[in-house]
């Protein structure tokens, strides 16, 4: 990866690890509807991109979710276990979201592969994911932006369009622009 692709990964990861937390900072953890809701949505996302997948008959496509799972939950938990970041509720290993994380895997997916008629609504609820964690005092701000980042971008590397039109842009050293390709 060139690093004119991460340089806004690297003040990410900065101001994620900034942040310190005092004994007076902590809040108890808040179980309501939003929670369980952004709870289920952790789970129904990447079922409903397998699902796609599967409609589609798109096996290649599956494989490629699977890994972006993996490699996306392999960073977390070295992560969680490197960093040791406490939560709000006092709880160890904040940093990042697991739960976020997971969600924006299936997001990228269904957008990068299927286009964005699937990608939106995926978006909005891997957001709404994310929402709900700070607002249940799991994680801070900065432990979901680091996940979505997380997410989005080993997802983006795995992942390839299926069949249709690709609109994506592009910027290397030699180019910037806005590139369409078909897969037939």
């Amino acid at each position: 990866m060139k690093s004119s692709r991460c340089r806004w990964l690297f003040p990410l990861l900065c101001l994620a690890l900034t942040r310190e937390v005092r004994a007076a900072d902590y809040q108890p953890t808040l179980h309501d509807g939003v929670t369980t809701a952004g709870d289920v949505m952790t789970y129904a996302l990447p079922v409903a991109a397998m699902g796609v997948s599967a409609f589609l008959k798109d096996g290649k496509g599956a494989w490629e979710l699977t890994k972006s799972g993996l490699i996306t939950m392999s960073v977390s938990v070295a992560l969680k276990y490197t960093v040791k970041a406490r939560r709000p509720n006092n709880d160890p290993y904040s940093f990042p979201s697991g739960h976020v994380a997971i969600s924006f895997v299936s997001a990228e997916y269904l957008r990068k592969r299927y286009g964005w008629q699937y990608g939106v609504p995926a978006y909005v609820a891997a957001s709404f994911v994310g929402y709900s964690r700070v607002r249940a005092n799991e994680h801070y701000f900065r432990d979901v932006a680091a996940a979505g980042a997380i997410g989005i971008v080993t997802t983006y590397f795995v992942t390839t369009p299926y069949h249709g039109w690709l609109i994506q842009p592009e910027f290397t050293a030699e180019r910037r622009g806005i590139r369409f390709s078909r897969e037939f």
